[in-house]
Protein backbone atom coordinates (compact mmCIF):
# COMPACT_ATOMS: atom_id res chain seq x y z
CA UNK A 1 0.00 0.00 0.00
CA UNK A 2 2.87 2.38 0.83
CA UNK A 3 4.31 1.94 -2.69
CA UNK A 4 1.54 4.15 -4.10
CA UNK A 5 3.18 7.15 -2.45
CA UNK A 6 6.21 6.88 -4.78
CA UNK A 7 4.23 7.98 -7.88
CA UNK A 8 2.71 10.71 -5.71
CA UNK A 9 6.24 11.83 -4.82
CA UNK A 10 7.12 11.96 -8.52
CA UNK A 11 4.07 14.12 -9.26
CA UNK A 12 4.98 16.45 -6.38
CA UNK A 13 8.54 16.77 -7.67
CA UNK A 14 7.36 17.62 -11.19
CA UNK A 15 4.97 20.23 -9.77
CA UNK A 16 7.79 21.71 -7.68
CA UNK A 17 10.03 22.00 -10.75
CA UNK A 18 7.26 23.59 -12.83
CA UNK A 19 6.39 26.19 -10.19
CA UNK A 20 10.10 26.92 -9.62
CA UNK A 21 10.66 27.50 -13.34
CA UNK A 22 7.73 29.91 -13.58
CA UNK A 23 9.09 31.69 -10.50
CA UNK A 24 6.14 30.97 -8.24
CA UNK A 25 8.01 30.29 -5.01
CA UNK A 26 4.92 30.45 -2.81
CA UNK A 27 3.39 27.49 -4.65
CA UNK A 28 6.63 25.52 -5.14
CA UNK A 29 7.42 24.94 -1.45
CA UNK A 30 4.43 22.78 -0.45
CA UNK A 31 5.04 20.48 -3.44
CA UNK A 32 8.66 19.82 -2.38
CA UNK A 33 7.53 19.18 1.19
CA UNK A 34 4.92 16.74 -0.14
CA UNK A 35 7.57 15.04 -2.28
CA UNK A 36 9.82 14.33 0.71
CA UNK A 37 6.94 13.14 2.91
CA UNK A 38 5.63 10.83 0.17
CA UNK A 39 9.11 9.41 -0.39
CA UNK A 40 9.57 8.82 3.35
CA UNK A 41 6.45 6.65 3.34
CA UNK A 42 7.22 4.94 0.04
CA UNK A 43 10.76 3.82 0.84
CA UNK A 44 9.48 1.87 3.84
CA UNK A 45 8.25 -0.77 1.38
CA UNK A 46 11.83 -1.66 0.48
CA UNK A 47 14.20 -3.22 3.02
CA UNK A 48 17.28 -1.66 1.43
CA UNK A 49 15.76 1.85 1.54
CA UNK A 50 13.78 1.69 4.78
CA UNK A 51 16.60 3.31 6.74
CA UNK A 52 16.21 6.52 4.74
CA UNK A 53 12.62 7.12 5.88
CA UNK A 54 13.46 9.26 8.92
CA UNK A 55 16.09 11.25 7.00
CA UNK A 56 13.49 12.11 4.34
CA UNK A 57 11.16 13.33 7.09
CA UNK A 58 14.02 15.57 8.25
CA UNK A 59 14.38 16.91 4.71
CA UNK A 60 10.65 17.68 4.66
CA UNK A 61 10.96 19.45 8.00
CA UNK A 62 14.01 21.45 6.85
CA UNK A 63 12.19 22.46 3.66
CA UNK A 64 9.21 23.61 5.73
CA UNK A 65 11.52 25.69 7.93
CA UNK A 66 13.16 27.28 4.88
CA UNK A 67 9.85 28.25 3.27
CA UNK A 68 7.97 29.22 6.44
CA UNK A 69 10.57 30.28 9.07
CA UNK A 70 8.11 32.64 10.76
CA UNK A 71 6.25 29.69 12.29
CA UNK A 72 9.30 28.25 14.06
CA UNK A 73 10.50 31.05 16.28
CA UNK A 74 7.97 31.51 19.07
CA UNK A 75 4.70 29.93 20.12
CA UNK A 76 2.33 31.98 22.29
CA UNK A 77 5.26 34.11 23.35
CA UNK A 78 7.51 31.17 24.24
CA UNK A 79 10.77 30.81 22.30
CA UNK A 80 10.82 27.32 20.79
CA UNK A 81 14.62 27.20 21.14
CA UNK A 82 14.15 27.04 24.93
CA UNK A 83 13.05 23.40 24.51
CA UNK A 84 16.45 22.34 23.10
CA UNK A 85 18.11 21.40 26.37
CA UNK A 86 15.15 19.51 27.92
CA UNK A 87 14.66 17.53 24.70
CA UNK A 88 18.35 16.62 24.50
CA UNK A 89 18.33 15.58 28.15
CA UNK A 90 15.37 13.27 27.49
CA UNK A 91 17.18 11.81 24.45
CA UNK A 92 20.34 11.23 26.49
CA UNK A 93 18.30 9.67 29.28
CA UNK A 94 16.87 7.27 26.71
CA UNK A 95 20.39 6.50 25.56
CA UNK A 96 21.35 5.72 29.15
CA UNK A 97 18.42 3.34 29.58
CA UNK A 98 19.84 1.26 26.71
CA UNK A 99 23.27 1.02 28.34
CA UNK A 100 24.70 -1.15 31.07
CA UNK A 101 27.99 -1.85 32.82
CA UNK A 102 28.85 -4.39 30.11
CA UNK A 103 29.05 -1.60 27.55
CA UNK A 104 31.85 0.07 29.50
CA UNK A 105 33.50 -3.26 30.31
CA UNK A 106 34.15 -3.61 26.59
CA UNK A 107 37.28 -1.50 27.13
CA UNK A 108 38.79 -4.42 29.05
CA UNK A 109 37.73 -7.02 26.48
CA UNK A 110 38.97 -5.15 23.39
CA UNK A 111 41.27 -2.33 24.56
CA UNK A 112 43.22 -2.05 21.29
CA UNK A 113 40.15 -1.50 19.11
CA UNK A 114 38.60 0.93 21.60
CA UNK A 115 41.76 3.03 21.86
CA UNK A 116 42.19 3.15 18.08
CA UNK A 117 38.56 4.15 17.62
CA UNK A 118 38.70 6.89 20.25
CA UNK A 119 42.00 8.19 18.88
CA UNK A 120 40.59 8.42 15.36
CA UNK A 121 37.35 10.00 16.49
CA UNK A 122 38.82 12.67 18.75
CA UNK A 123 41.85 13.61 16.63
CA UNK A 124 41.10 13.21 12.94
CA UNK A 125 37.55 14.58 12.95
CA UNK A 126 38.23 17.86 14.86
CA UNK A 127 41.39 18.49 12.81
CA UNK A 128 39.58 17.67 9.56
CA UNK A 129 36.75 20.02 10.57
CA UNK A 130 39.24 22.82 11.23
CA UNK A 131 41.08 22.22 7.93
CA UNK A 132 37.82 22.23 5.94
CA UNK A 133 36.57 25.37 7.70
CA UNK A 134 39.78 27.10 6.61
CA UNK A 135 39.65 25.65 3.11
CA UNK A 136 36.07 26.79 2.50
CA UNK A 137 36.78 30.15 4.14
CA UNK A 138 33.47 30.17 6.02
CA UNK A 139 32.47 33.16 8.17
CA UNK A 140 33.90 32.80 11.72
CA UNK A 141 30.79 31.47 13.48
CA UNK A 142 29.93 29.06 10.64
CA UNK A 143 33.55 27.83 10.64
CA UNK A 144 33.45 27.30 14.40
CA UNK A 145 30.29 25.23 13.88
CA UNK A 146 32.20 22.89 11.54
CA UNK A 147 34.85 22.44 14.23
CA UNK A 148 32.11 21.90 16.80
CA UNK A 149 30.45 19.03 14.92
CA UNK A 150 33.89 17.52 14.31
CA UNK A 151 34.60 17.59 18.06
CA UNK A 152 31.42 15.75 19.05
CA UNK A 153 31.27 12.17 20.43
CA UNK A 154 29.67 9.36 18.43
CA UNK A 155 25.89 9.35 18.12
CA UNK A 156 23.46 6.50 18.76
CA UNK A 157 22.79 6.25 15.01
CA UNK A 158 26.28 4.79 14.61
CA UNK A 159 25.20 1.72 16.60
CA UNK A 160 22.34 1.07 14.20
CA UNK A 161 24.65 1.49 11.20
CA UNK A 162 27.21 -0.89 12.71
CA UNK A 163 24.52 -3.51 13.21
CA UNK A 164 23.35 -3.17 9.61
CA UNK A 165 26.94 -3.25 8.29
CA UNK A 166 27.79 -6.65 9.80
CA UNK A 167 30.25 -4.81 12.04
CA UNK A 168 31.12 -5.40 15.70
CA UNK A 169 28.04 -4.08 17.51
CA UNK A 170 29.53 -4.61 20.99
CA UNK A 171 32.56 -2.51 20.02
CA UNK A 172 30.28 0.15 18.52
CA UNK A 173 28.22 0.49 21.70
CA UNK A 174 31.36 0.61 23.85
CA UNK A 175 32.94 3.32 21.67
CA UNK A 176 29.76 5.39 21.78
CA UNK A 177 29.52 5.06 25.56
CA UNK A 178 33.16 5.92 26.26
CA UNK A 179 33.30 8.75 23.71
CA UNK A 180 30.15 10.28 25.21
CA UNK A 181 31.62 10.24 28.70
CA UNK A 182 34.90 11.73 27.44
CA UNK A 183 33.11 14.53 25.60
CA UNK A 184 32.90 16.95 28.59
CA UNK A 185 36.70 17.08 28.52
CA UNK A 186 37.72 16.60 24.88
CA UNK A 187 35.01 18.62 23.12
CA UNK A 188 35.68 21.87 25.06
CA UNK A 189 39.44 21.28 24.64
CA UNK A 190 39.21 21.07 20.84
CA UNK A 191 36.78 23.96 20.68
CA UNK A 192 39.15 26.10 22.72
CA UNK A 193 42.22 25.13 20.65
CA UNK A 194 40.66 25.04 17.16
CA UNK A 195 37.25 26.73 17.38
CA UNK A 196 38.82 29.47 19.48
CA UNK A 197 40.65 30.66 16.38
CA UNK A 198 37.29 31.70 14.92
CA UNK A 199 35.22 32.77 17.95
CA UNK A 200 35.65 33.27 21.67
CA UNK A 201 35.08 29.97 23.53
CA UNK A 202 34.46 29.54 27.25
CA UNK A 203 35.69 25.97 27.73
CA UNK A 204 34.53 25.67 31.35
CA UNK A 205 31.00 26.84 30.50
CA UNK A 206 30.89 24.37 27.60
CA UNK A 207 32.08 21.57 29.88
CA UNK A 208 29.25 22.29 32.31
CA UNK A 209 26.70 22.37 29.47
CA UNK A 210 27.84 18.93 28.31
CA UNK A 211 27.65 17.59 31.85
CA UNK A 212 24.06 18.90 32.13
CA UNK A 213 23.00 17.68 28.70
CA UNK A 214 24.90 14.38 28.57
CA UNK A 215 26.47 13.04 31.74
CA UNK A 216 23.66 13.63 34.26
CA UNK A 217 20.82 12.31 32.00
CA UNK A 218 22.86 9.27 30.91
CA UNK A 219 23.73 8.57 34.55
CA UNK A 220 20.02 8.72 35.42
CA UNK A 221 19.29 6.41 32.49
CA UNK A 222 21.89 3.90 33.68
CA UNK A 223 20.30 3.86 37.13
CA UNK A 224 16.88 3.41 35.55
CA UNK A 225 18.21 0.52 33.47
CA UNK A 226 19.72 -1.07 36.58
CA UNK A 227 16.58 -0.98 38.72
CA UNK A 228 13.62 -0.75 36.34
CA UNK A 229 14.68 -2.38 33.06
CA UNK A 230 11.76 -4.32 31.57
CA UNK A 231 9.31 -3.04 34.20
CA UNK A 232 8.16 0.00 32.20
CA UNK A 233 7.44 -1.42 28.75
CA UNK A 234 5.74 1.71 27.42
CA UNK A 235 8.93 3.72 27.99
CA UNK A 236 10.97 1.37 25.79
CA UNK A 237 8.44 1.89 22.99
CA UNK A 238 8.11 5.64 23.28
CA UNK A 239 11.78 6.67 23.70
CA UNK A 240 12.79 6.09 20.04
CA UNK A 241 9.83 8.21 18.92
CA UNK A 242 10.77 11.00 21.35
CA UNK A 243 14.37 10.87 20.11
CA UNK A 244 13.31 11.17 16.47
CA UNK A 245 10.91 14.01 17.23
CA UNK A 246 13.52 15.79 19.34
CA UNK A 247 16.20 15.71 16.64
CA UNK A 248 13.71 16.84 13.96
CA UNK A 249 12.43 19.66 16.18
CA UNK A 250 15.96 20.95 16.94
CA UNK A 251 17.02 20.91 13.28
CA UNK A 252 13.87 22.74 12.17
CA UNK A 253 14.30 25.52 14.74
CA UNK A 254 17.97 26.01 13.82
CA UNK A 255 17.24 26.05 10.08
CA UNK A 256 14.43 28.56 10.54
CA UNK A 257 16.61 30.81 12.70
CA UNK A 258 19.55 30.65 10.29
CA UNK A 259 17.55 30.62 7.05
CA UNK A 260 19.21 33.68 5.48
CA UNK A 261 22.71 32.39 6.25
CA UNK A 262 21.81 28.91 5.06
CA UNK A 263 20.53 30.07 1.67
CA UNK A 264 23.90 31.73 1.00
CA UNK A 265 26.25 29.19 2.61
CA UNK A 266 24.16 26.00 2.36
CA UNK A 267 25.63 24.42 -0.81
CA UNK A 268 29.19 24.88 0.45
CA UNK A 269 28.21 23.40 3.84
CA UNK A 270 26.71 20.34 2.11
CA UNK A 271 29.93 19.71 0.16
CA UNK A 272 31.99 20.30 3.32
CA UNK A 273 29.81 17.84 5.26
CA UNK A 274 30.18 15.12 2.63
CA UNK A 275 33.97 15.51 2.54
CA UNK A 276 34.26 15.53 6.34
CA UNK A 277 31.96 12.54 6.74
CA UNK A 278 33.40 10.30 4.00
CA UNK A 279 37.03 11.00 4.89
CA UNK A 280 36.12 10.04 8.46
CA UNK A 281 34.86 6.66 7.24
CA UNK A 282 38.01 6.12 5.16
CA UNK A 283 40.37 7.14 7.95
CA UNK A 284 38.57 5.02 10.54
CA UNK A 285 38.56 1.91 8.34
CA UNK A 286 42.17 2.10 7.21
CA UNK A 287 43.63 2.98 10.59
CA UNK A 288 41.88 -0.13 11.90
CA UNK A 289 43.37 -2.25 9.12
CA UNK A 290 46.78 -0.62 9.60
CA UNK A 291 46.81 -1.90 13.18
CA UNK A 292 45.75 -5.38 12.02
CA UNK A 293 42.23 -5.29 13.42
CA UNK A 294 39.69 -7.75 11.95
CA UNK A 295 37.59 -6.26 9.16
CA UNK A 296 34.47 -6.30 11.35
CA UNK A 297 36.25 -4.10 13.88
CA UNK A 298 37.64 -1.83 11.14
CA UNK A 299 34.12 -1.35 9.79
CA UNK A 300 32.93 -0.41 13.26
CA UNK A 301 35.70 2.13 13.76
CA UNK A 302 34.98 3.63 10.32
CA UNK A 303 31.36 4.26 11.27
CA UNK A 304 32.17 5.48 14.78
CA UNK A 305 34.82 7.90 13.53
CA UNK A 306 32.68 9.19 10.66
CA UNK A 307 29.45 9.85 12.58
CA UNK A 308 29.02 12.50 15.26
CA UNK A 309 26.28 13.50 17.68
CA UNK A 310 24.66 16.34 15.76
CA UNK A 311 21.92 16.85 18.35
CA UNK A 312 24.44 17.58 21.10
CA UNK A 313 26.31 20.00 18.81
CA UNK A 314 23.05 21.86 18.13
CA UNK A 315 22.30 22.05 21.85
CA UNK A 316 25.74 23.51 22.59
CA UNK A 317 25.34 26.05 19.78
CA UNK A 318 22.06 27.17 21.33
CA UNK A 319 23.63 27.32 24.81
CA UNK A 320 26.30 29.64 23.38
CA UNK A 321 23.55 31.87 21.95
CA UNK A 322 24.57 31.18 18.36
CA UNK A 323 22.03 28.62 17.11
CA UNK A 324 21.46 30.55 13.87
CA UNK A 325 25.16 30.45 12.90
CA UNK A 326 27.17 28.01 15.00
CA UNK A 327 24.27 25.55 14.81
CA UNK A 328 23.99 25.49 11.01
CA UNK A 329 26.82 22.99 10.44
CA UNK A 330 25.30 20.43 12.88
CA UNK A 331 21.88 20.92 11.24
CA UNK A 332 23.36 20.13 7.81
CA UNK A 333 25.90 17.50 8.82
CA UNK A 334 23.42 15.45 10.89
CA UNK A 335 20.96 14.36 8.15
CA UNK A 336 23.77 13.87 5.62
CA UNK A 337 25.62 11.57 8.04
CA UNK A 338 22.52 9.40 8.28
CA UNK A 339 22.33 9.17 4.48
CA UNK A 340 26.00 8.30 3.91
CA UNK A 341 25.94 5.96 6.93
CA UNK A 342 22.91 4.13 5.58
CA UNK A 343 24.50 3.77 2.13
CA UNK A 344 27.76 2.45 3.60
CA UNK A 345 25.92 0.09 5.97
CA UNK A 346 23.79 -1.25 3.11
CA UNK A 347 26.88 -1.88 0.96
CA UNK A 348 28.69 -3.69 3.76
CA UNK A 349 25.54 -5.64 4.61
CA UNK A 350 25.56 -7.05 1.07
CA UNK A 351 29.30 -7.73 1.34
CA UNK A 352 30.00 -9.54 4.65
CA UNK A 353 33.56 -9.59 6.06
CA UNK A 354 35.72 -12.55 4.92
CA UNK A 355 35.01 -14.60 8.05
CA UNK A 356 31.27 -14.13 7.56
CA UNK A 357 31.57 -15.19 3.89
CA UNK A 358 33.40 -18.38 4.87
CA UNK A 359 30.76 -19.15 7.50
CA UNK A 360 27.97 -18.63 4.96
CA UNK A 361 29.70 -20.96 2.48
CA UNK A 362 30.10 -23.63 5.17
CA UNK A 363 26.43 -23.35 6.09
CA UNK A 364 25.49 -23.70 2.40
CA UNK A 365 27.67 -26.80 1.99
CA UNK A 366 26.28 -28.35 5.17
CA UNK A 367 22.73 -27.74 4.00
CA UNK A 368 23.37 -29.48 0.67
Amino acid sequence: MTKITLPIAAVCLIAYIVFSVIDSVAFAGPWLIGCFLSLSIGVRSYAALKGFSFTLVIFAAVTTALYYPQYFSTWHGVKLASFFTPLLQIIMFGMGTEMGVKDFAGVIKMPKAVLIGLFGHFTFMPLAGYALARLFNFPPEIAAGVVLIGSMPCGMASNVMSYLANANLALSVTLTAIATLLSPFLTPLWMKVLGGQFIQVNALAMMWEIVKIVVIPIGAGLLFNRFFKGKVAWLDKIMPLISMFGIAFIIVIIVAAGRDNLIVIGPALIICALIHNTTGYLFGFWIGRLFNLPERDARTIAIEVGMQNGGLASGLAKAMGKAATLGLAPAIFGPLMNITGSILASYWHRNPPPVEKERNLLNTDAGS
